[in-house]
């Protein structure tokens, strides 16, 4: 037993030993090879990595021979490997101006429907939450409306279709948000408003019925909070939104409460 052990504890030592060795003497090489002047060496290894998914070296040494091999045949090899290297690396900024840049430099490229694809996706990746500053968002939805546009019979037209309405979800959940922040705050006239903003640049919304109610919500508290040469005007608010409430949702659960704003609004006024 105790020979045994000794055994297995000697193989797992001279496994450890031989990946040190092995991991060595692979750093070694790479050092040599990043100080060799030998470029046809370098682009070969670096094609190797890349396909190998070793982006982290294969990126270190496209990025000087970029400039060795600007203008030449391999030039154009460089720049897709590179911008694959970042996308690889997860450095989503990076590669989407990278494969935007190949695109532009070689728009006869057999390559040039796949990397504009990328770049658009490449935004995607970086769209940050609802909560957030959606700049990235909208240049997202700039490029991928762009390639649609440009590639409408594109095997990647149904995909990109799909990060287009994810993405626009995603500016109308802000907008929503946004505008919801007010009816919180008791800010009843500013909700209103904001609402009926978000119903004009997105028609179609998810958020149409929560904010149809919200605006018959915010008409009946802005009416109850206000002067009384105003209140009768806001009242009678309040029953127009509740007819545009019950037109668009007329089975919705929200009805009875509708109505209950409905119908306190039209007592008051018959005061």
């Amino acid at each position: 037993m105790y020979l045994c052990k000794m055994l297995k504890n000697n193989r797992i030592y001279y496994l450890v030993f031989a990946l040190i060795v092995f991991m060595t003497s692979s750093c070694s090489e790479y050092q040599k090879l990043v100080k060799s002047s030998d470029y046809e060496l370098k682009f070969e290894k670096a094609v190797g990595y890349y396909e190998n998914e070793d982006y982290y070296k294969a990126q270190s040494l496209l990025e000087e021979l970029r400039s060795i091999y600007r203008g030449t045949d391999k030039a154009e090899k460089i720049n897709y490997y590179q911008a694959y290297c970042s996308y690889g690396l997860g450095e989503y900024s990076l590669a989407a101006y990278l494969f935007k840049d190949y695109a532009r430099q070689y728009p006869s490229s057999e390559h040039v429907e796949e990397v504009e694809y990328l770049a658009a996706y490449c935004y995607y990746l970086i769209s940050p939450e609802a909560s957030l500053e959606q700049t990235y968002t909208k240049a997202a939805l700039q490029e991928l409306q762009l390639f649609i546009e440009k590639y409408p019979e594109s095997d990647k037209r149904k995909k990109a279709d799909e990060l287009v309405d994810k993405l626009q979800y995603k500016l109308e959940t802000k907008a929503f948000n946004n505008a919801y922040l007010f009816y919180n705050i008791g800010d009843y006239k500013a909700a209103i408003t904001s609402l009926k903003l978000v119903l004009t640049d997105y028609p179609d919304t998810d958020y149409r019925e929560e904010i149809l109610f919200t605006i018959i919500k915010s008409s009946f508290l802005l009416a109850e909070n206000s002067i009384v040469a105003k209140k009768n005007e806001r009242y009678k608010n309040t029953i127009d939104a509740y007819f545009s409430f019950v037109d668009n949702f007329p089975k919705s659960d929200k009805i009875k409460e509708a109505e209950r704003f409905y119908n306190n609004s039209l007592k008051i006024i018959d005061k």
